[in-house]
């Protein structure tokens, strides 16, 4: 038969030509010695199949191409021409369903001589790597058949819908080695793991190639990889760590325990890098993390000396960072960190607190020592107590802002702000953050703090920039404030007085706060206080303009130096207004002003607020002449004694038309302070209302300018009673812009709503609310309904 000719080809004849083909193939896969070509067959053979070879690719594993052209020989060239032909014969000799199942049967002939047996001798490593040979050599021996019936697959498997020649290669060895060897193989996968866990060095290799079996086996799909050798590797793995963590759990402090359980997981991760296939890492760093972490994470975080709690207080930087990145992996697995987190922030906060009470306990007992056993300062008053106290409240402030900046860095840095414990750091500060410290609220305290800072001559000696930083971490701590409303309150006081007595240190500082306050709590929160800012600007012009108003009018000379801030009333707190009957010198200065305000204006009225008013007088005394600074209330006291030698409390009170309380301050602090300027019959530390005073001529000081101040007053009840009323308005306001929108609502519903509304500024009491929700309905704002009283209306 020549290559040429198209005779018959039985089926025996040709499947034997094809049997010597196949055997060849076969012995060259044992290693068994084959006769190769003279060179000059090799040529030809390689000249003539040359376009079948650009077709396929070259065999890298076991064999060469080149080795497998030059064995087979003409037989190559020779069982693809015969396949061909018998395929393509007229029926009934056209024998390409035999042909198909010849080429199952050799697969299941030679596996069953010589592949399985083979294997069953062997066992353990030594059986793995006979499998992978024996693996490799049948993918080569599918890979060369399949290209032996070639045509096969191209015509005949493809009309009929049956596998392709490689699946039915592939299958033969899954249904007669895999079925048979697989679970020897997986356990001694799985021991080799095992050992490695213990500190053995296996052949990785070795194993990426096994585990590769379980996943080309599949053809495509995981399911024998999974169920034939993840479902129990994960099993082993499960057993294998929770008999660790038993003994782990009972010998190892808890950071020891993480470092172990770290680099557990770390080794895993390794595993499915080198050998385990990349879907399996999920599912087995989840059970590593079920064992180690999951089943002990109460035990572990509530180890007595070693714990979450001791991490916490020894400011273990990296243990934290470090039970942060496990638990972080586990269901749940924060949630009881960030409660640890927040009880140890409260008690950490709680105790300062407590410790700022007591330092403000012993200031109190050592100023009522200090009173009474002091001969030069006998006159101790409420504010020099205040002082005291208040040294301890900036320091008690200052440790909050220490606090504050040491959690939120572990917040940062150790819990990668995860909003758990952003949410935990909130709920902590917001506990300790509205409890007060002798008798004075956070929000006093951090307005306090502000002001010791914007201040001239503050305690708190801070570069510009450090005074910035600091502003930004008070702004930060007011978000745990309830009552911003009264800190708001208690700051726009505070900051009257830095303006109006020129006390403020810096005003880029005090625009810089309005911005940062702007930015956490809103531009109504704001308004008054830049307004404020800005009145001052306003005023200085202002000023500018009278002094040039009065260059140019001689004849309104006041006679003094005066200087008036034209205040807007609606940016400024509330302040006393009297009408204090003023001194001649002082009325001519007020009529002056007046004359040239109203060529500014004729539509605003001015209302004179004297208890803010300062003044420069000179007081003529026996020795020498000394410049004193009052207030306008102390200055018409004083000029009172021009024009008489000797008054009475009752005269005085009389001429000043003040009331009681004021003039009992401004006579205590002239007669009863430290620079008496007057004296008094009879000679007592208290005022009262049959006293006598005459100006003390004789009074010196080595200082030639001094400063009388006037007793403060404590504007805390004042500012109190404010912030109250307007909280009335603002649940009034809130009441019904919700009913308005709403028509008709139930209480309950009513007060939830008023509360979130209201929440961003002050938390309202319920039973304001409910007060307030009577009062608008006696102002028929609001209805009850006739069947239901807990159900209101809106009345338009």
């Amino acid at each position: 038969m020549t290559m040429n000719q198209r005779n018959t080809i039985d089926l025996e004849q040709g499947w034997d030509f094809m049997q010597k083909g196949i055997t060849k193939l076969k012995n060259i896969l044992e290693g068994l010695p084959e006769p190769q070509f003279s060179s000059e067959d090799y040529m030809m053979l390689y000249t003539y199949y040359s376009a079948l070879y650009i077709l396929i690719r070259i065999v890298e594993i076991c064999i060469n191409f080149y080795a497998v052209v030059k064995c087979l020989g003409a037989h190559l060239i020779l069982i693809y021409r015969t396949i061909y032909n018998m395929c393509t014969q007229k029926p009934p000799h056209d024998y390409s369903q035999q042909l198909y199942d010849k080429y199952r049967e050799s697969f299941e002939e030679y596996i069953t001589t010589t592949v399985l047996p083979s294997l069953r001798e062997k066992h353990d490593e030594f059986m793995l790597r006979e499998l992978v040979k024996r693996w490799s050599n049948h993918k080569i021996m599918v890979r060369w058949l399949s290209r032996f019936f070639h045509y096969l697959d191209r015509y005949f498997v493809a009309r009929r819908s049956l596998p392709a020649l490689k699946e039915v290669g592939l299958t033969c060895f899954r249904d007669l080695v895999y079925m048979e060897l697989s679970g020897k193989v997986r356990d001694a996968v799985i021991s080799l793991i095992d050992q490695e866990r213990e500190g053995e060095q296996i052949d990785r290799a070795l194993l990426k190639n096994v585990l590769d079996i379980f996943v080309e086996i599949g053809m495509g799909q995981m399911d024998y990889y999974e169920n034939d050798f993840e479902a129990a590797m994960l099993k082993d793995t499960a057993a294998y760590y929770s008999r660790k963590a038993s003994n782990w759990i009972l010998d190892d402090s808890c950071p020891d325990y993480m470092l172990k359980a770290e680099e557990c997981l770390k080794r895993e991760k390794d595993r499915v890098a080198h050998y385990l296939h990349s879907s399996s890492e999920s599912k087995l760093l989840e059970k590593v993390q079920h064992e180690l972490l999951s089943v002990y994470a109460t035990q572990l975080l509530e180890k007595e000396h070693s714990g979450c709690h001791a991490l916490l207080r020894d400011d273990k930087v990296d243990d934290l960072s470090r039970m942060y990145r496990l638990f972080s992996k586990i269901p749940r697995g924060l949630e009881p960190v960030a409660h640890i987190f927040k009880q140890h922030v409260t008690a950490e906060g709680t105790a300062l607190v407590k410790q700022a009470e007591d330092a403000a306990s012993i200031a109190t007992l050592i100023w009522k020592i200090t009173c009474r056993v002091s001969l030069m300062h006998i006159l101790y008053d409420a504010a020099e107590k205040r002082d005291v106290i208040g040294l301890q409240e900036q320091v008690f402030v200052r440790k909050v802002i220490e606090l504050h900046d040491k959690f939120m860095a572990y917040v940062n840095d150790c819990f990668l702000n995860h909003t758990l414990f952003h949410k935990a750091l909130k709920e902590a500060f917001e506990v300790f953050c509205n409890k007060g410290v002798a008798g004075s609220s956070s929000a006093e305290l951090l307005a306090t703090f502000c002001d010791n800072i914007l201040k001239k001559g503050g305690s708190e000696k801070l570069s510009d920039e450090a005074i910035e930083e600091t502003l930004e971490k008070v702004v930060k701590l007011l978000a745990y404030i309830s009552d911003k409303d009264l800190f708001a309150e208690f700051y726009r006081k505070k900051l009257a007085r830095r303006l109006l007595f020129d006390k403020s240190a810096n005003d880029e500082h005090e625009r810089s706060i309005l911005t940062k306050l702007k930015q956490q709590c809103g531009g109504q929160f704001t308004s008054k206080m830049e307004g404020m800012v800005t009145d001052l600007t306003l005023a200085r012009e202002n000023q500018a303009s009278f002094e040039e108003y009065l260059s140019n009018s001689p004849n309104a000379n006041p006679g003094i130096d005066l200087t008036v801030t034209v205040l807007t009333t609606g940016f400024w707190p509330s302040y006393k207004s009297f009408d204090l009957n003023l001194p001649a010198e002082m009325v001519k200065c007020v009529e002056v002003f007046r004359e040239f305000y109203q060529t500014k204006t004729k539509h605003r009225k001015l209302t004179w607020i004297y208890s803010l008013g300062t003044c420069n007088i000179n007081g003529k005394f026996e020795q020498k002449t000394i410049e004193l600074i009052v207030t306008t209330y102390q200055a018409a006291a004083l000029l009172l004694f021009n024009a008489s030698d000797r008054l009475s409390y009752q005269e005085i009170m009389t001429q000043l038309n003040l009331s009681d309380d004021d003039v009992v301050r401004l006579l205590h602090s002239l007669s009863c302070a430290k620079y008496k300027i007057l004296t008094k019959e009879p000679s007592t530390k208290t005022i009262s209302p049959t006293d006598v005073f005459e100006f003390n001529s004789k009074f010196t000081d080595k200082m030639r300018r001094i400063k009388i101040p006037l007793p403060p007053v404590d504007e805390k009840k004042k500012v109190i009673e404010d912030v109250d009323k307007d909280r009335r308005y603002a649940i009034d306001a809130s009441i019904v812009r919700i009913m308005k929108s709403r028509k008709v609502l139930g209480y309950q519903q009513l007060v939830m709503e008023c509360v979130e509304q209201l929440g961003r500024m002050f938390k309202p009491d319920v039973k304001a609310i409910k007060k307030r929700i009577e009062d608008l309905i006696t102002r028929d704002y609001l209805e009850r309904d006739k069947d239901n009283p807990n159900l209101f209306k809106y009345l338009a």
